[in-house]
Order: C-alpha cells, then structure tokens, then sequence
C-alpha cells in the first residue's frame, strides 16, 4: 500500500508503485470472485453489498457490467479507496498478460475533483478462485485470470459524506457509470 500521512490522510507518495497497483488490482479481482450470486459488487444496484469481504488494508468499489448505477456505503475512516473507472479480464491465459483497450476512456471524481487514473495490468495471468458461479471464472476452483483497466487509488477521505463517481469507455458502445454516496465513518 501506499504509506499515509496518519494525521493528514494524504499519500506522502502521489504517484502509486505501478507494481503495488498491479497487486492491488489482483486482489481486487480475487474480491470480486469471493462473492456468490447475485451480492456480487458489480452487480449490486443499491450499494448494499458493498462491505462483503472487504479487506483490512483498503476499500475496494466496482463499476457495472455496463450502464450506470448509484450506490449508497458506509466505509471505515483511514481506509484508502481503490477501483477500476474501466476494467475487463480474460480467463484461461496462461503466462501473457491482458492486452490494454485501445480507445478506452476513464474518468473520476471524488467530491467535484478530478482523481488521476493509471494504466495497470497484471503481467502474466494469476490464479483466481471464487464461489461456484461468481462472475469472473465461473467455476469454484483455481482458473488463470489477467486483467486490464483504468485503476484510482484514493488516500482515505475524510469522515462524513462524499460523492464519487467513476466510468469509463472501450471506445466503442460499452460504457460503465458508477455513483456513490459514502458516508466515511
């Protein structure tokens, strides 16, 4: 993770390790697996299942399977914030990695301000496991995953209400819009 300035919540680092994003974007995906049907966090329309499975370290959000959605959280004060404006993952590759959206166009904003996104993927494919029909492999045992996206990772708010709002393109008709209210606590 990136280390936080405890008494300011800002990054003391403001250009992430792309190394570190690329793990975080791992773990991120290995999140998104951890969850059953239907309370998977990018198919969630309320915002309710935002808390499942989240980690100790860091807050992970999701987009959409395409469209838009507003979503409502409660997340813990301290925790930074990471997320994909535009993802996609292939599963099944074995050692290269996903190859990046030519065309593809993110966009972020935390409270009207603009947050930088970065290109990460994952180097080589990496081993996923999730529940039986989750929505990255499918399948309960490990299957190779790489994945690709446009990432935001956010020193931790401050506490009490925020806007983000996140989304991307491929540069064709796929489009994702996510809205939340948080409420940092």
């Amino acid at each position: 993770m990136t280390p936080l300035d405890p008494h300011l919540g800002a990054a003391s680092n403001p250009t992430p390790d792309p190394v570190e994003l690329a793990h975080l974007a791992i773990r991120w995906v290995r999140w998104v697996a951890r969850h059953r049907q239907p309370a998977n966090p990018i198919g969630d329309g309320s915002g309710r299942h935002a808390g499942h499975h989240q980690p100790a370290d860091v807050w992970f959000l999701a987009g959409t399977f395409g469209g838009s959605v507003h979503r409502r959280c409660v997340v813990p004060a301290g925790r930074p914030l990471f997320f994909p404006a535009l993802y996609w993952s292939e599963v099944g590759r074995t050692t290269e990695p996903a190859e990046a959206l030519e065309g593809a166009t993110a966009h972020a904003q935390l409270d009207g301000v603009a947050i930088a996104l970065r290109e990460v993927g994952s180097a080589q494919s990496f081993p996923v496991s999730g529940f039986f029909n989750n929505v990255v492999t499918v399948w309960p045992w490990p299957r190779p995953v790489s994945c690709w996206g446009l990432w935001a990772l956010v020193p931790p708010p401050a506490p009490g209400q925020h806007e983000l709002s996140f989304g991307g393109s491929d540069g064709g008709r796929f489009w994702v819009e996510a809205q939340y209210q948080i409420d940092v606590r």
